[in-house]
């Protein structure tokens, strides 16, 4: 899963600690978010997104590609 985080932090003025702090994770959790080797549950998707007044489709984006050639095989 793809996200906007770190681009809708660095609008924001936002670091990772700040934000980790806003949505009750550790900064780790927003790190490994940004690098895409976490899908968060939906609260915290849902979390991360109210902060920064978009909806979760704004922010994480579902590749499905890889769900349709793994249906395909």
């Amino acid at each position: 899963m793809k996200n906007r985080i770190k681009e809708l932090r660095a609008r924001r003025n936002i670091t990772q600690e700040q934000l980790a702090k806003l949505v009750g994770v550790r900064r780790e959790t927003i790190v490994f978010l940004e690098k895409g080797k976490y899908n968060p549950s939906l609260n915290l998707a849902y979390s991360i997104a109210r902060v920064f007044d978009r909806t979760i489709e704004d922010v994480f984006i579902f590749d499905d590609s890889n769900e349709e050639r793994k249906a395909s095989e």
